[in-house]
């Protein structure tokens, strides 16, 4: 029985469906969907159609908190908010869950699109029959709704989505290859806005070089992973943070403060969303493995080598093996991300014949600056898909969406348009 509960002016309906972990295999294993309908609670007894939201990622659940767009969406839709499977309350994937390593690697081929927007549709037909719906998505939410156009459209009434055009074709070495010079560019804006910052940071690293330094968990912070840091300089709410723990790094006579260490120990650390560590690099495999491939191509970029003398320089949105190493929430899971990343038989995510021959409207949102998602790939992508209408913008990076209505309220027009 659906639980109902009601604030701020909404009303808030949970739903749970029982899903085959396997979509090939419909009368094997199962695994738990869950997901939250929102609706306006002076809209309630209206036949609004339905918008499925997908967060971005992999691995992160649908927010829990009121986004900032759901007031813009609320007017023309019943929003559901579904925790992708693995994620929130949708059979979630952490150590604690995954306990026989060499079995899990194999399930975990499927958490990808392909098997998100399966889930996505059997949800649908719980909730709507066979009426299709408008979906929503955000960053990796962008890739699985262009799966949806190659696979299921027929489940579409319209899409958008924002900052998520992948490559239909890039393989994941692409991917990062393009990846680290935006990065470089994104460290630059930060040290020209906080040039005072490029001093701390160094000081920082050489003080992990010559100390053990421990955060509150008990494990070690070393410079690599301090320098994992950069990840959130692609978006805009949050590009300031490592000024602000830089700023209050040490205390007294040289030691790191406990109030920086905890909140650096809240953006290095994976023990909220384990998945986005070990599938980052699949949700870009096409008949290939990933093979580390950002690993592989940070030999191209020696401003990011820590051991060269250089400025410091943070990293983006980059996982590598040592990653299974130092960090205690993924270090259980070593075995089982070297299963994945050497795994070559990923099935194909786009049908680029299928998405070329696309009538369900489509209007992105493409953000000229977007340090995780390249623009250029997004535009070859964008002039490939049927009836895509997209807006490129330098006004937001690539958080526009919680940035308030606007991004949503385009994204519906130009839809509909």
């Amino acid at each position: 029985m659906p639980v109902t509960h009601r604030h701020s002016g909404y009303v808030f309906t949970d739903h749970t469906l029982t899903v085959p972990l396997d979509h090939a295999a419909p009368g094997g294993r199962t695994i738990e969907l869950f997901a939250r309908e929102v609706i306006a609670a002076d809209r309630e007894p209206a036949h609004l159609p339905w918008l499925l939201y997908l967060e971005g990622g992999p691995g992160n659940r649908a927010p829990r908190e009121l986004p900032a767009w759901l007031e813009r969406a609320s007017r023309d839709f019943r929003v559901l908010l579904l925790d992708q499977r693995g994620t929130g309350r949708s059979t979630p994937v952490t150590r604690q869950t995954l306990t026989d390593l060499a079995v899990s690697a194999d399930d975990l081929r499927h958490f990808r699109a392909d098997a998100i927007v399966r889930d996505a549709e059997l949800f649908r037909a719980h909730l709507a029959g066979d009426r299709p719906w408008s979906v929503l998505g955000q960053s990796f939410g962008g890739f699985c709704a262009l799966t949806y156009l190659s696979s299921a459209p027929e489940g579409l009434r319209e899409v958008m989505i924002t900052g998520g055009l992948p490559s239909l074709t890039a393989s994941p070495y692409d991917v990062y290859r393009a990846a680290y010079p935006r990065v470089l560019a994104h460290n630059d804006r930060f040290f020209a806005r906080y040039p005072g910052d490029q001093e701390i940071a160094a000081k920082v690293v050489d003080h992990l070089r010559d100390d053990e330094v421990s955060l509150p968990g008990g494990d070690v912070l070393t410079p690599r992973r301090f320098q994992t840091l950069g990840i959130t300089f692609g978006q805009e709410r949050r590009f300031d943070l490592l000024h602000h723990l830089l700023e209050e790094a040490f205390i007294g006579s040289g030691r790191l403060s406990d109030a920086f260490l905890r909140r650096v120990d809240s953006v290095v650390s994976f023990a909220e969303r384990p998945l986005y560590a070990l599938l980052h690099e699949m949700i870009y495999c096409q008949g290939e493995a990933s093979a580390w491939a950002a690993h592989r191509a940070s030999a191209a970029f020696p401003e990011f080598d820590l051991e060269r003398g250089g400025p410091v320089r943070f990293t983006g949105e980059m996982i590598f093996p040592w990653h299974f190493d130092e960090d205690p929430a993924l270090a259980p899971l070593r075995s089982c991300a070297e299963r994945l990343a050497a795994y070559s038989a990923w099935p194909h995510l786009y049908d680029p014949d299928r998405l070329a021959r696309n009538t369900v409207p489509v209007a992105a949102a493409i953000y000229h600056d977007d340090m995780y998602v390249d623009r250029e790939h997004s535009l070859r992508t964008a002039g490939a898909v049927g009836g895509l209408v997209h807006w490129i913008t330098n006004e937001y990076a690539h958080d526009g969406l919680s940035r308030g209505p606007a991004v949503l309220d385009r994204l519906i027009h130009m839809v509909r348009r």
